[in-house]
C-alpha cells in the first residue's frame, strides 16, 4: 500500500499567536506532502515540470477534531485515489505522535500546460498514479455554494505571494481570507473547511473580496472580472 508518512515537530513559525498550527501552514504541509510522494512514486518534475506540465490544485476540503500546537510532535500521511480521467484525488490525514486523530483532508488535483494554461491529458505525458483505499477517507472536495456577502475589499496579488506555477499560491488564500473574517485573530477554533480554484490570480492582479457570515460559518470569495475562488471555513463557537 502506498501511503506517504512523515512526522513533523512544529515550530514558532508554524503557528499563530494562539500557538496553533496556521491554517495556510498546514496547506503548505498538505501540498509539500503531496509532492514528495508524487516524487518517490516516480511522477517527479522530470515527467511535469520540466516538460512544461504543471500540477495544480482545484478543490480542497478538511475535516478537523484539533488543530496541533505549538512544540507538537505529529505524523502526516497522505495517500492517492482512483485518477478520474483528468482528476488526481488525494487524501491526507494527520495525528499525535501518540496517535490521537487531529484532522483528515482530501484535495483534487489535475494537470495544466504551463504555457496555455489549459488542462492536458495525464496518459500523453506518461503520468500515471496508482490509487489506494485505506478506509481512512472523507469525501472528496466538492463546489463551494455561493452565499449572501455583507463585506468588500480589494486586493492586489504582491510578488511574495506568487509559486513557481506563475499565481498567487494556494496557502496564501487562507492568510487572505482568514484576516479578512476575523474569526481566527479573535481566538475562535477552525473545524471544516471547503475551498473551490476557479482560476488563478497572477501577479499584479487586483481581486475584489467578498465575504459574510451566518452563526460559525462564513464564506468568501474572489474576482478579476472572472471568479477566482470560494471558500467556505466552519468555526466552533468557544474562543481561547
Amino acid at each position: 500500500m502506498s501511503v506517504y508518512s512523515e512526522e513533523i515537530l512544529l515550530r514558532s513559525k508554524d503557528v499563530d499567536m494562539y500557538r496553533r498550527l496556521r491554517t495556510s501552514e498546514l496547506f503548505r504541509l498538505l501540498q509539500e506532502a503531496s509532492i514528495r510522494h508524487t516524487e518517490q512514486l516516480g511522477m517527479g518534475r522530470d515527467k511535469t515540470l520540466d516538460r512544461g506540465i504543471l500540477w495544480v490544485l482545484l478543490m480542497q476540503r478538511a475535516e478537523i477534531a484539533r488543530m496541533p500546537e505549538y512544540d507538537e510532535r505529529i505524523v502526516l500521511k497522505s495517500w492517492p485515489g482512483k485518477t478520474m480521467h483528468l482528476l488526481f484525488p488525494r487524501y491526507y490525514s494527520l495525528e499525535t505522535a501518540a496517535g490521537e486523530p487531529l484532522l483528515k483532508a482530501s484535495a483534487l488535483w489535475s494537470l495544466v500546460d504551463e504555457k496555455t494554461r489549459k488542462v492536458v491529458f495525464p496518459e500523453k505525458y506518461g503520468v500515471v498514479i496508482e490509487g489506494v483505499t485505506t478506509g481512512e477517507e472523507i469525501a472528496m472536495p466538492g463546489s463551494v455554494a455561493k452565499r449572501e456577502t455583507t463585506c468588500e475589499r480589494e486586493f492586489t496579488v504582491p510578488y511574495s505571494y506568487v509559486d513557481l506555477n506563475g499565481h498567487m499560491n494556494n496557502t496564501r488564500y487562507f492568510d487572505l481570507c482568514e484576516d479578512c473574517v476575523g474569526a481566527a485573530a479573535a481566538g475562535r477554533k477552525l473545524k471544516g473547511i471547503g475551498v473551490e480554484y476557479q482560476n488563478e490570480a497572477r501577479l499584479g492582479e487586483t481581486l475584489t473580496l467578498r465575504w459574510g457570515g451566518e452563526g460559525d460559518s462564513f464564506f468568501l470569495s474572489g474576482e478579476t472580472g472572472r471568479s477566482v475562488f470560494r471558500m467556505r471555513l466552519d468555526y466552533t463557537s468557544e474562543t481561547e
